[in-house]
């Protein structure tokens, strides 16, 4: 239309909706005459939307507060279009602007650069840089913000907002500056996190200047702050420099991955980074033991066809995570040297920032950039070539060195080797003094014991009531780790830990590993998993819901 949206000398146009794929259909509209290239047009869709599943309904039970509702958006990967129609595609970028009005005593936030509060509770947002639809998120709740930094606040329910300030104030500023040193200017303005309701089945989602993140985090004693470095991260890998298809999702999570653990390492050190890192390579490995090791999601080029029955939703495992990680690191160990390589990162984020691209562009910009290792013809050499990095599954050609992570690792092997012995060694056990490890020394020898078990009869019981810092854990990492020691020896006597652990949190990373041992152990073990899912269904995400009833067998719902 001649004047912009709403414009009454506009023209309606036809419109129709024709199948696309089980998640989601095409809108096609004809428009009066062919565009020309580069020409503006003003499109004014009327819709409505919010029973669809990017938009998350939660009663006030499924709140931390239980008092007031609740509803936020989940876009990636392929969620937003059931919340506006857009090109639902991470190779389109774009500004957006949204006006939302919502009811008294509520409070809603978005992914944006600026927002403002005008009258009748109407909230005007605007982001002013480019990003692709699954980064557009909002919130509407009971919700409240503190000042955590210059440019951070944390938003929760009442109730988590002390809990959430006393947990991150200063944090935040102190890994951005560490990620700017590192991979050049952080260009959102804001850094924000929003503590959501329990229900949410992520550890985080990156939506730009609004990090929402799971209260899982909570743990009360900054243990877990890292998950906070791997969202800041994708400031620059992901939302900055995105991969173009869901297909190639390593280009953010590998990159982002290894970007978490150089701030770790400037932040924590080196060994606890490389602690931190075997954790990973302990998850991929239990990933790729699952589905075996030649499964095609274990390569990092999924092949998604456009239109297809395969939802990118459905891909998501630790391979592009663990294993784009390595590939990575491969790509540094190529360089050399470390300096020149963060140089190459902060080059390769000016070069293609505000773009999406693929994994080409990616290794083209990277010889380009090493002229000599073009020279060497590094993306050939046998056993590593770049095409099977890329194109084969299974596990990573290489490894990265995570031995300065030994004085770490060592003693919580040796500990875990006393603990599953035939006749303990009460005597070495005592000698060893877990009160001072960190969350993923705890971690790591708590994958041990898991490994080994079942230990021998009686064992678990009494490491159990030996350290309480593990068995009574608040902390979300160790309480997995415990309730799937609890299941893998059968002790029946802690399934209740199990299932208060599934009543606290809809995490989908704690919930799924936790379904399946259930499902996979003692007729006990199965009941408890029927019995907890049966109540706690209504406050899991539509999504986490579903696998669920894959794991136990019940027709997945459409």
């Amino acid at each position: 239309p001649p004047g912009g949206p709403g414009d009454a000398a506009g023209q309606a146009l036809p419109v129709e909706s024709r199948p696309f794929a089980s998640y989601g259909s095409a809108l096609h509209i004809t428009l009066p005459q062919a565009p020309r290239a580069g020409q503006l047009l003003t499109l004014l869709i009327d819709y409505e939307a919010g029973e669809g599943p990017g938009v998350c309904w939660l009663s006030p039970e499924q709140t931390a507060g239980k008092q007031k509702p609740y509803m936020y958006t989940q876009g990636q990967a392929v969620l937003n279009r059931s919340f506006f129609p857009c090109f639902d595609t991470p190779s389109v970028k774009f500004t957006y602007s949204a006006t939302v009005k919502v009811p008294e005593g509520f409070t809603a936030v978005m992914s944006a650069t600026s927002w403002e509060k005008q009258k009748d509770n109407t909230f005007v947002f605007k982001m002013s840089q480019p990003i692709p639809s699954y980064l557009i998120a909002l919130v509407v709740g009971d919700i409240v913000s503190a000042d955590v930094g210059p440019r951070s606040r944390v938003w929760a329910e009442p109730c988590l907002i002390e809990a959430a300030k006393k947990e991150y104030d200063g944090v935040i500023e102190e890994f951005l500056v560490v990620g700017e040193k590192l991979f050049g200017p952080y260009v959102w303005g804001r850094y924000d996190i929003l503590f959501m309701p329990p229900s949410f089945p992520f550890g985080g989602m990156e939506n730009p200047c609004l990090t929402f993140v799971t209260p899982c985090l909570l743990a009360g004693d900054r243990s877990l702050v890292d998950v906070i470095i791997h969202e800041i991260s994708h400031s620059w890998f992901g939302n900055l420099v995105t991969n173009a298809t869901w297909g190639e999702f390593w280009l953010n999570e590998g990159f982002t991955m290894y970007a978490q653990r150089r701030i770790s390492t400037e932040v924590y050190g080196l060994p606890y980074t490389c602690l931190e890192a075997a954790t990973g390579r302990a998850l991929l490995r239990q990933h790729m033991d699952a589905t075996g090791e030649d499964h095609p999601l274990n390569k990092l080029r999924v092949v998604i066809e456009p239109g297809l029955c395969v939802n990118p939703d459905d891909t998501y495992n630790e391979t592009p995570y663990e294993k784009g990680y390595c590939f990575v690191s491969y790509l540094a160990h190529l360089v050399g040297n470390q300096s020149k390589f963060d140089a190459f990162l902060q080059a390769y984020v000016n070069r293609f920032k505000f773009q999406s691209i693929t994994a080409d562009d990616t290794l083209e910009f990277f010889l380009e950039y090493f002229p000599e290792l073009k020279e060497k013809g590094v993306d050939s050499i046998p056993g590593f070539e770049f095409d099977r990095w890329l194109n084969t599954p299974g596990w990573p050609p290489y490894l990265p060195d995570l031995s300065p992570g030994q004085q770490l690792m060592r003693p919580a092997e040796e500990l875990a080797e006393l603990w599953a012995a035939e006749s303990l060694n009460m005597e070495a056990i005592e000698a060893v003094d877990i009160m001072g490890w960190r969350t993923y020394q705890l971690v790591y020898f708590l994958d041990q014991v898991l490994q080994k078990s079942p230990l021998p009869e009686g064992n678990v019981k009494r490491l159990s009531k030996m350290y309480p810092k593990i068995s009574k854990a608040q902390n979300a990492e160790l309480r997995l780790r415990w309730c799937q020691i609890v299941l893998k020896n059968n002790l029946e006597a802690e399934y209740s830990k199990v299932k208060d652990f599934l009543h606290s949190q809809g995490k989908q990373k704690y919930t799924l590993p936790l379904y399946r041992a259930m499902w996979g152990g003692s007729e006990a073990a199965r009941a408890l998993a029927m019995e907890t899912f049966s109540a706690t269904a209504p406050q899991l995400h539509v999504n986490v819901q579903n696998y669920v009833k894959k794991i136990l067998g019940l027709a997945a719902a459409e």
